[in-house]
């Protein structure tokens, strides 16, 4: 698999071909990272990794009756590791795939995730082939218009990385006459200009090519997907070279409302029921879990 897959979330470009919002709300997300709520870890977890909490614990739902429904039937993607990949004893496995299993144990259901190629996951959803996807899809208004989603149950912030003795505070003021790279054409380019007027803004094509650029000391620092970084700092190419520097940056408007579980449009009840396992999973510990089990390095 190419290691730039991770550019982008499934079905969300990465390309730039609109404006982006200046509200006052999109300045004040720029100039800080959004304020997510830490799950707790379980004994002999990593605690030094973040682990976020989308989910609010102020709002108590009772479990939903899915009626005479006794399994789900879940399709996903078995080419985009860590979040769906086939082992070599023929396995599928990833984080994704995982959480889909942990839900199904909380709802006390049967499930079964089946491995379907990319184009064909929202279709099986929509004829009912499937019955929810759990697939890393964005949560966008084109995918709105097809299938209906659970609340995000993971988002894709930017994030900056810095070569190991280069110590920054990434605010606009403190870098300020930085060098920083950044794949061109893309969401992290246009937030950079934005909010960071006052660095030089180096333009690589590809993020192989920055990550390249930043481990030969090309450049000093880089600005991108904080995934697509997490999962190259945890991997043997990058060799230790580098590490996060300050973030997340989570503005919406930029980077994307997040990725949720689809289900065929207008089915309430299996939607509010995957919504309430996803909940109990992250309260009981469980996410915290698989979190850290895929992502060491973690990109929040």
């Amino acid at each position: 698999m190419a290691s730039d897959q991770y550019t982008k979330l499934r079905g969300q470009s990465r390309d730039v071909t609109s404006p982006y919002l200046t509200s006052p709300r999109t300045i004040l997300m720029a100039l800080g990272s959004l304020l997510l709520v830490a799950l707790p870890l379980r004994a002999g977890a990593a605690d030094s990794v973040f682990v976020p909490n989308h989910w609010d614990s102020q709002n108590r739902v009772e479990k939903p009756d899915l009626g005479n429904m006794r399994v789900i039937r879940f399709v996903t993607e078995d080419e985009y590791p860590p979040f769906g990949f086939t082992q070599t004893d023929g396995t599928l496995t990833g984080f994704n795939v995982d959480l889909a299993r942990a839900v199904c144990e909380e709802l006390r259901m049967a499930c079964t995730v089946q491995a379907r190629r990319w184009d064909t996951i929202l279709p099986a959803i929509e004829t009912g082939d499937s019955d929810a996807a759990v697939a890393s899809l964005v949560i966008n208004q084109t995918n709105r218009a097809r299938v209906d989603f659970t609340s995000p149950y993971y988002r894709t912030p930017a994030r900056f990385v810095a070569r190991n003795g280069v110590e920054i505070e990434p605010g606009a003021k403190a870098l300020a006459g930085k060098t920083i790279g950044v794949e061109a054409r893309t969401a992290h380019e246009a937030y950079l200009r934005t909010f960071f007027p006052g660095v030089t803004v180096r333009l690589y094509e590809t993020p192989v090519a920055l990550r390249s650029a930043l481990k030969r000391s090309e450049v000093d620092i880089a600005f991108g997907d904080g995934i697509a970084f997490a999962v190259w700092l945890n991997g043997t190419d990058a060799a230790g070279c580098c590490g996060f520097r300050g973030g997340p940056y989570m503005d919406s408007a930029y980077f994307g409302e997040g990725v949720g579980i689809a289900v065929r449009k207008g089915n309430l009840s299996l939607r509010r029921a995957l919504d309430y396992g996803l909940r109990r999973v992250a309260e009981r510990g469980v996410y915290a879990d698989l979190y850290l089990k895929y992502f060491p390095v973690g990109f929040y």
